[in-house]
């Protein structure tokens, strides 16, 4: 097993075993504790670690980006409803504001790279500010952009913060500054992950607009289940465009 999911809904946690079954994402166990119960200790031994999971869009979107399942990477995009414009803006006296128990995995396992996501509200923006100076505090090196779905070709905004925190920047710069070297490396490659889409009798072509995870699941009754989950999920397209220009797909090769 190399990856492992923390996802809490049931629903989604069997898309995921699903969509582990069938390929499509990288083979892993699926944990539907919440986050504040799972302990750093029963982290140890998997390559990948996905949190808020949903079905999977962070594993699908490293490998449209040529990350491999074995290499070691974390991601979770926390829940979004404490911050977004539709929620009861409870903010950070939230319960479902999860970031805290996020960290504190992340500061005792010490991932090298971490990345995540959020929405692009007002809040969004102010809960990424507290989230990169914990980061940094704890020697992380961070960068973000402000992305939309429509970049990837899909018909609708879903504008989102997504955000990467790599420990091994810090410590190849502490190296280099330590050896006198100067850091030439280029950080921001701009070959985008390939995409699949359909063409019409025109030949017209169009991308697929919602995140490219097959409706695997099968025997559950009713649509709402599944515009939920799709609906909370990342567009796995556009997550590949971010880890793409990071420049960390072929640069470390860190654990």
């Amino acid at each position: 097993m190399t990856a492992y999911y923390n996802e809490i809904d049931p629903y989604a946690a069997q898309w995921l075993r699903n969509l582990i079954a069938a390929g499509h994402i990288a083979p892993g166990d699926v944990d539907e504790r919440s986050i504040v119960d799972v302990r750093p200790d029963e982290l140890a031994g998997y390559d990948q670690c996905h949190f808020f999971a949903g079905i999977g869009g962070w594993s699908l979107a490293l490998r449209l980006a040529g990350w491999p399942d074995t290499r070691p990477v974390w991601t979770g995009s926390c829940p979004c409803q404490p911050l977004s414009s539709a929620g009861q803006h409870k903010g950070h006296a939230d319960e479902r504001h999860l970031w805290p128990a996020f960290y504190g995995l992340i500061s005792e396992r010490r991932p090298a790279i971490v990345f995540g996501e959020q929405v692009a509200s007002k809040d969004g923006r102010e809960w990424l500010a507290g989230v990169r100076a914990d980061l940094e505090a704890s020697g992380y090196a961070c960068g973000a952009a402000d992305l939309c779905a429509a970049s990837a070709g899909a018909p609708q905004i879903r504008q989102r913060l997504f955000w990467v925190a790599d420990a091994t920047l810090i410590r190849s710069r502490a190296a280099q500054s330590r050896n006198g070297a100067q850091k030439t490396d280029g950080r921001w490659p701009v070959q985008a992950p390939p995409y699949r889409g359909f063409t019409d009798s025109f030949g017209n072509h169009y991308r697929i607009p919602e995140p490219d995870v097959p409706f695997v699941a099968h025997g559950f009754p009713g649509i709402l289940d599944r515009i939920r989950a799709i609906g909370n999920a990342i567009v796995p397209q556009v997550a590949a465009e971010f880890i793409a220009a990071a420049g960390l797909v072929n640069s470390h090769n860190g654990n």
